[in-house]
């Protein structure tokens, strides 16, 4: 059995993600069905349809609905849908016609990431519960809003942020509060992978992986003359911009819409979102007070606006450092650090990985001359140092990758609350706070300037805050 499987199978796979033994049987043993509608259906919406399919298994859940403005978008979501889940969706191109269906109780979003915040307020207010993809934000503006609209609301609202609920990630939060390793003084996350990422390849135009490797290929001719199966007169693009500046339709940009900064902050929206929540969640932070961004673009030159390799440094309330880093142009051992003043915790592997490792090597016994003494690898720390790998009891046996993005109980997490309404395992406040960390970041790579969050006006300045 491999490990998707394994995940997607197992009980314990819903206790990761915070459903409890009690709620787990309450499930199983529910006749309501809960209908849901898709908005967004590109290849994240994907995942999510698997994640309903494995979910329908333990609780009753159908995606009665799908919305994109692309119409071959949509007939290739809905396909999926009735081959997976046996029941044919209404397709609607404008989420305004989807959400007068009365029967419809939450909307799962998987759109561009600088629609999720206006699209989330759009289905709570329309009195819709709600699943919304990271980042939750990306204009501060635009998540202040959100978060307000939804806090104000009854509707249950969880962030596409799974690996909060993940047993690993929990443990460790757990041992951090017990002070396993004292107090934390710095955190550093390098997550990092060799490929253009992101950039879409249709298969039909010839253009091989190989291709993209070399990088003596002419990138704009390529990028201009590539063609799309995407056309202007089978979408809204006026609609798609979504209160952005207008530009001239590029099928490039909207599909591609993670390089291009009006649109997505690139890597601080996609992976930091992911690795800022975890730090809140191993810290119980919520916000940060300063941040400092610098990178480029040094292994993919594609006319890609965001860099392909950024380094983003924050300082905490609590006094730490946390320092997040990815390169495209080389995958070495991705891996977390968690470095506290009586010792460490070591997470291998990228994002999402579960395999960490807890030692007290850093700690205050192993001052300058005092540290181990490494001469071969692989390193094996001396028994001093009490090294050892976090186990779980039935839980996933821990590795480098960890479960898969397709997270059923994440989503069985939503489902549940939904039932009950009460609040998920990653709240709208959870995805506020990932967020202020990423706009920080983007603003700060983009003007050079080092930020400064102020908690009281909830605004971002230059200048530190007193």
């Amino acid at each position: 059995m491999d490990r998707r499987t394994f995940v997607q199978q197992s009980g314990v796979a819903l206790l990761a993600s915070g459903v409890s033994a009690q709620s787990y049987a309450r499930i199983l043993g529910s006749n309501d069905r809960i209908h849901l509608g898709l908005v967004g259906c590109g290849s994240r919406s994907q995942d999510l349809v698997d994640m309903a399919v494995i979910s329908n298994k333990q609780s009753p859940v159908e995606i009665v609905a799908v919305c994109d403005l692309w119409n071959k978008a949509r007939d290739l979501r809905a396909a999926q849908i009735k081959q997976q889940l046996k029941n044919d969706p209404q397709q609607y191109q404008y989420l305004e016609d989807m959400l007068e269906r009365k029967d419809i109780d939450g909307v799962m979003i998987a759109t561009g990431d600088f629609q999720h915040a206006k699209l989330c307020i759009d289905v709570v207010r329309a009195g819709k519960d709600c699943y919304v993809e990271k980042p939750f934000a990306n204009v501060l503006s635009e998540a202040k809003q959100a978060r307000d609209v939804v806090k104000a609301s009854k509707q249950i609202v969880q962030m596409g942020t799974q690996h909060r609920g993940q047993p690993y990630n929990v443990a460790v939060r757990d041992l951090i509060r017990a002070g396993k390793i004292g107090k934390v003084v710095s955190i550093e996350q390098e997550w990092n992978v060799n490929q253009e990422r992101w950039r879409f390849v249709d298969v039909d135009t010839g253009i091989s992986k190989e291709m993209l490797m070399d990088e003596s290929m002419e990138w704009k001719k390529w990028l201009h003359d590539k063609p799309s199966q995407l056309r202007e007169e089978d979408t809204d693009w006026k609609r798609w911009l979504l209160g952005k500046p207008y530009r001239p339709f590029d099928p490039h940009i909207y599909l591609e819409f993670r390089l291009y900064k009006d649109y997505s902050a690139g890597l601080f929206d996609q992976w930091l979102s992911h690795g800022a929540d975890l730090v809140h969640l191993w810290t119980d932070e919520t916000y940060p007070v300063s941040v400092v961004s610098n990178g480029g673009v040094f292994a993919w030159p594609d006319e890609r606006e965001n860099p392909d390799t950024c380094v983003t440094a924050i300082t905490y309330p609590k006094g730490f450092l946390y320092t997040y880093k990815t390169t495209f142009g080389n995958s070495y051992r991705s891996f977390s650090r968690i470095q506290g003043r009586d010792g460490t915790i070591v997470n291998h592997g990228g994002e999402g990985a579960s395999l960490f490792v807890t030692t007290r090597e850093g700690g205050r016994e192993e001052y300058d001359g005092h540290s181990p003494l490494y001469k071969d690898v692989p390193l094996i720390a001396p028994p001093a140092d009490q090294e050892q790998v976090l186990r779980i009891p039935g839980a996933p046996p821990p590795d480098t990758d960890g479960p898969d993005d397709v997270d059923a109980p994440h989503l069985l997490n939503w489902i549940d609350a939904m039932r009950d309404r009460k609040q998920p395992i990653a709240t709208v406040d959870h995805g506020f706070s990932h967020s202020i960390v990423c706009i920080m970041a983007a603003q700060s790579y983009w003007s050079g300037k080092k930020l400064y969050w102020d908690p009281g006006k909830e605004d971002i300045t230059d200048r530190p805050v007193v």
